[in-house]
Protein backbone atom coordinates (compact mmCIF):
# COMPACT_ATOMS: atom_id res chain seq x y z
CA UNK A 1 0.00 0.00 0.00
CA UNK A 2 2.42 2.97 -1.28
CA UNK A 3 2.41 5.55 -3.29
CA UNK A 4 1.34 3.86 -6.75
CA UNK A 5 -2.01 3.08 -4.82
CA UNK A 6 -2.53 6.74 -4.78
CA UNK A 7 -2.05 6.68 -8.26
CA UNK A 8 -4.65 4.13 -8.67
CA UNK A 9 -7.17 4.99 -6.40
CA UNK A 10 -10.63 4.95 -8.89
CA UNK A 11 -10.94 8.89 -7.66
CA UNK A 12 -7.93 9.67 -8.70
CA UNK A 13 -8.12 8.04 -12.23
CA UNK A 14 -11.91 9.49 -12.48
CA UNK A 15 -10.53 12.90 -11.96
CA UNK A 16 -7.25 12.67 -14.42
CA UNK A 17 -9.94 11.35 -17.00
CA UNK A 18 -12.86 14.15 -16.25
CA UNK A 19 -9.72 16.68 -16.61
CA UNK A 20 -8.35 15.29 -20.05
CA UNK A 21 -12.03 15.26 -21.12
CA UNK A 22 -12.46 19.22 -20.04
CA UNK A 23 -8.90 19.98 -22.13
CA UNK A 24 -9.93 17.82 -25.12
CA UNK A 25 -12.42 19.81 -25.32
CA UNK A 26 -11.55 23.21 -25.00
CA UNK A 27 -8.88 22.39 -27.28
CA UNK A 28 -10.01 20.14 -30.03
CA UNK A 29 -13.81 18.60 -29.35
CA UNK A 30 -15.12 22.11 -28.88
CA UNK A 31 -18.40 20.90 -27.93
CA UNK A 32 -20.90 23.40 -26.01
CA UNK A 33 -20.89 22.56 -22.37
CA UNK A 34 -22.70 24.60 -19.46
CA UNK A 35 -20.51 27.65 -18.47
CA UNK A 36 -19.88 26.80 -14.55
CA UNK A 37 -18.69 23.09 -15.90
CA UNK A 38 -16.00 24.91 -18.04
CA UNK A 39 -15.36 27.88 -16.17
CA UNK A 40 -14.61 25.81 -12.75
CA UNK A 41 -14.83 22.51 -12.80
CA UNK A 42 -11.26 21.99 -14.13
CA UNK A 43 -10.09 24.32 -11.02
CA UNK A 44 -12.29 21.75 -8.86
CA UNK A 45 -10.79 19.10 -9.81
CA UNK A 46 -6.42 20.43 -10.15
CA UNK A 47 -6.25 20.41 -6.60
CA UNK A 48 -7.09 16.62 -6.05
CA UNK A 49 -5.24 15.88 -9.06
CA UNK A 50 -2.06 18.28 -7.53
CA UNK A 51 -2.03 16.55 -4.09
CA UNK A 52 -2.39 13.18 -4.95
CA UNK A 53 0.66 12.81 -6.75
CA UNK A 54 2.53 15.29 -3.66
CA UNK A 55 1.34 12.57 -1.57
CA UNK A 56 2.22 10.19 -3.82
CA UNK A 57 5.61 11.72 -3.68
CA UNK A 58 5.37 11.37 0.46
CA UNK A 59 4.52 8.15 0.34
CA UNK A 60 7.69 6.89 -2.15
CA UNK A 61 10.26 8.95 -0.14
CA UNK A 62 9.07 9.64 3.26
CA UNK A 63 6.78 6.96 4.83
CA UNK A 64 4.75 4.29 2.65
CA UNK A 65 1.70 5.00 5.31
CA UNK A 66 1.91 8.98 5.28
CA UNK A 67 -0.70 11.28 5.00
CA UNK A 68 -0.12 14.89 4.04
CA UNK A 69 -0.58 17.15 7.15
CA UNK A 70 -3.02 19.89 7.34
CA UNK A 71 -0.64 22.53 7.00
CA UNK A 72 0.55 21.24 3.75
CA UNK A 73 -2.99 21.18 1.64
CA UNK A 74 -3.36 24.74 3.80
CA UNK A 75 -0.32 26.27 1.64
CA UNK A 76 -0.98 23.85 -1.06
CA UNK A 77 -4.25 25.78 -1.51
CA UNK A 78 -3.02 29.08 -1.08
CA UNK A 79 0.34 28.75 -3.14
CA UNK A 80 -2.08 28.14 -6.54
CA UNK A 81 -4.90 30.33 -5.23
CA UNK A 82 -2.52 32.86 -4.80
CA UNK A 83 -0.85 31.98 -8.03
CA UNK A 84 -3.24 31.78 -10.12
CA UNK A 85 -5.75 34.52 -9.01
CA UNK A 86 -3.42 36.66 -7.57
CA UNK A 87 -0.26 37.27 -9.59
CA UNK A 88 -0.31 35.40 -12.56
CA UNK A 89 -3.40 38.02 -13.95
CA UNK A 90 -1.20 40.70 -13.27
CA UNK A 91 1.35 39.25 -16.09
CA UNK A 92 -1.01 37.73 -18.19
CA UNK A 93 -3.59 38.96 -20.49
CA UNK A 94 -4.67 35.16 -20.85
CA UNK A 95 -5.35 35.13 -17.10
CA UNK A 96 -8.01 36.40 -15.31
CA UNK A 97 -8.79 36.64 -11.00
CA UNK A 98 -12.14 34.84 -10.10
CA UNK A 99 -12.93 34.18 -6.95
CA UNK A 100 -15.12 31.37 -7.40
CA UNK A 101 -11.74 29.29 -8.74
CA UNK A 102 -10.49 30.37 -5.12
CA UNK A 103 -13.42 28.71 -3.78
CA UNK A 104 -13.34 25.89 -6.50
CA UNK A 105 -9.42 24.76 -5.06
CA UNK A 106 -10.52 24.99 -2.07
CA UNK A 107 -13.55 22.34 -2.27
CA UNK A 108 -11.06 20.47 -4.35
CA UNK A 109 -8.66 20.50 -1.28
CA UNK A 110 -11.21 19.48 0.89
CA UNK A 111 -12.14 16.67 -0.98
CA UNK A 112 -8.81 15.17 -1.04
CA UNK A 113 -8.51 15.48 2.31
CA UNK A 114 -11.63 13.62 2.85
CA UNK A 115 -12.09 10.79 0.14
CA UNK A 116 -8.25 10.43 -0.61
CA UNK A 117 -5.89 11.62 2.38
CA UNK A 118 -5.84 8.54 4.30
CA UNK A 119 -3.54 5.73 6.01
CA UNK A 120 -3.58 2.68 4.13
CA UNK A 121 -2.97 1.20 7.62
CA UNK A 122 -6.39 2.78 8.69
CA UNK A 123 -8.23 1.50 5.29
CA UNK A 124 -6.89 -1.85 5.87
CA UNK A 125 -8.51 -2.59 9.00
CA UNK A 126 -11.71 -4.94 8.94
Amino acid sequence: MGWATVLRHPLVLGAALLFSGLYSNKHWLHWPLPQPVTAHLGDLLAMPLLLSLALAAHRLLISRAGTLPAGWLVGAWLAVSGWFEGLLPLWSAQAVADPLDVLAYALGTLAFDHWLNRSPIATDVV
